[in-house]
């Protein structure tokens, strides 16, 4: 059976890989109970969608990412190259696959940054938005696109709570739930590392309260202190050591300045540059918004405990997986939720000295995991989902 019409099937026929499309999906109020009167999710699908919707893959992005999972038809890359793609681990000449900016965002959804109907920015207006509001917006993507029930929901780190809190939303819709680096709750830890980057901005002399969009300067400093708190924590001791040590910068000089300009080791001028990198794309109010968020993270919220909330996910098959020198996301919180879950499951390990991040760079490393556990489930050759 045919679960989407004729115009939608054509668009999606025609809708080339990996450029960005736009759904207005109307008004929306927020789980904290603000309301805004439209929301717009910026998205992208690569592949084809079958004519009963059944190979549908759902890919959430992390904090500072966005819809643009794959090249495509696109001249730019994407963040998993490496990982989706025609005969790639996610295959897209077997599967359709779908990635949306999160709500808050500021590629493509609305944000801080949109503009109300008087045509202000939202700014400091903005509702604060949940990883459980992410999802419920996707789900009228989903609605839109004709799926009802997705093959699979995947993703690492921020986009690894956004999968489980799909599965754990809408255990009907999702057959496949894989969390990468992720886990059911924000730690203590985790959320005093955000807050000490929410803090960089709000203390921006141009942070302007969050209503800065009028103003010739933006929060740019703030925004790069806070990439460079986070980048610490999505790095290793071991990998900084090796690759910087106590080198200095080119030629200058950090130890025999008489003043206080003095020059940089190399790792500080590691940090500038991915600073420098985030505050060339990104806006701080979007920062702000989707950070807080994943401190918010968890699905035990409205439901009890975070046991009464996984106990709603019934037969929904799990990967869950860790990098193995994570010192934001611990192995110990993917090695928790695995044994919480209904049908407990074995955590697959990726293997990376360079910490976090290792979700984005070793993602291959889940091949054959994935296609075992999730892939290969659909032709009956992987009956155990453990």
């Amino acid at each position: 059976m045919v679960l989407y019409d004729a115009e939608t099937a054509a668009a999606l026929d025609y809708a080339p890989d990996g450029i960005l499309r736009h759904l207005h999906t109307g008004a929306y109020t927020f789980e904290t109970g603000a309301t805004l009167p439209e929301i717009v999710l910026g998205y992208e699908t690569w592949g084809t969608l079958n004519a009963d919707a059944s190979n549908a893959i759902y890919i959430a992005h992390a904090l500072t990412g966005d819809s643009h999972v794959a090249r495509g038809a696109s001249t730019e890359p994407g963040w998993w190259d490496g990982f989706v793609g025609p005969g790639k681990t996610v295959d897209t000449e077997r599967y359709f696959v779908v990635s949306a900016n999160m709500v808050g965002g500021c590629s493509g959804s609305t944000g801080p940054a949109s503009l109300d109907p008087d045509g202000v920015a939202w700014g400091s207006r903005f509702p604060f938005t949940t990883i459980k509001d992410s999802v419920r917006l996707e789900a009228r993507l989903a609605d839109e696109l004709g799926i009802t029930t997705w093959h699979t929901v995947l993703g690492g780190s921020m986009g690894g709570a956004r999968a489980l809190e799909w599965a754990v939303e809408f255990p009907e819709r999702v057959k496949n739930c894989v969390v990468v680096a992720s886990s059911a709750e924000s730690s203590a830890e985790q959320i005093a590392f955000a807050q000490a980057q929410t803090a960089a901005i709000r203390l921006d002399p141009e942070f302007a309260g969050g209503d800065y969009y009028a103003n010739e300067l933006v929060p740019s400093a703030g925004l790069g202190i806070a990439r460079r708190i986070a980048h610490i924590t999505y790095r290793t001791a071991a990998e900084l050591d090796v690759r910087f040590g106590r080198a200095p910068q080119g030629d200058e000089l950090p130890v025999s300045s008489p003043g206080l300009d003095r020059g940089r080791y190399q790792v500080e001028s590691y940090l500038d540059h991915q600073a420098s990198k985030l505050v060339g794309r990104f806006d701080a109010n979007s920062y702000l918004v989707l950070t807080e968020a994943l401190m918010s993270h968890d699905v035990g919220r409205g439901h009890g405990s975070i046991e009464s909330a996984l106990a709603r996910l019934g037969d929904v098959n799990f990967l869950v997986a860790a990098v193995d020198s994570d010192r934001l996301y611990w192995p110990e919180q993917s090695e928790r939720l695995a044994k919480l879950l209904p049908n407990p499951c074995k955590v697959q390990y990726i293997t990376s000295p360079i910490g976090h991040d290792g979700f984005l760079t070793d993602i291959e490393q889940l091949s054959d995991a994935l296609e075992e556990n999730i892939f290969a489930r659909e032709s009956g050759l992987q009956a155990d989902a453990g």
